[in-house]
């Protein structure tokens, strides 16, 4: 959670960058304390519309912003599938004027102390890597690996999913 914070706290700090999602600017999900050095103007509360997000994503993109989307888990971001893999895994055949970086942050729901039960537990990861082969994807297994992930989906010019585990925010 230090590492996920320090990320953040650091994304929250460039100019051009914008954090959308749920429980971004009110409690509800793990990943929300990870933002609370983020100003809360950089952060864009939405309901729960999961493809509408992402579709909000790619118009930020397209402003020159780069939108850090934020899914607790997995299963949530199945429901933007259509928007990742017709649309952000496209954005570099859209022509050389697009920004490309959309940074997708996803986790693998906790089990512990608690399971929440499967339909918030899965983790899509080889399965996006099939179908979205221009969007670089990373799954965070260590906290030394969570700086440098984010920071370069930040400074490359391609679309990034970046995968945290839900258990590991208290273990490790």
């Amino acid at each position: 959670a230090e590492e996920l914070t320090r990320a953040m706290t650091w994304l929250g700090k460039e100019p051009d960058t914008l954090f959308l999602g749920q429980a971004v600017k009110c409690e509800g999900t793990s990943m929300t304390g990870t933002l609370e050095k983020v100003p809360s103007h950089k952060k864009i509360e939405v309901p729960v519309f999961e493809e509408t997000q992402m579709g909000m994503s790619i118009g930020l993109a397209f402003t020159g912003k780069v939108p850090i989307s934020l899914y607790p888990r997995w299963n949530f971001l199945l429901c933007a599938t259509n928007q990742v893999v017709n649309h952000v895994d496209k954005l570099c055949k859209m022509g050389p004027n697009f920004n490309r970086k959309v940074i997708i942050r996803t986790g693998i729901g906790a089990e512990r102390p608690i399971h929440p039960q499967h339909q918030h537990v899965g983790d899509f990861t080889n399965a996006f890597r099939l179908m979205c082969p221009n969007i670089e994807i990373t799954r965070l297994e260590e906290p030394e690996h969570i700086f440098p992930a984010y920071k370069k989906a930040y400074t490359s010019n391609k679309p990034s999913i970046i995968v945290e585990y839900g258990d590991y925010y208290g273990e490790k």
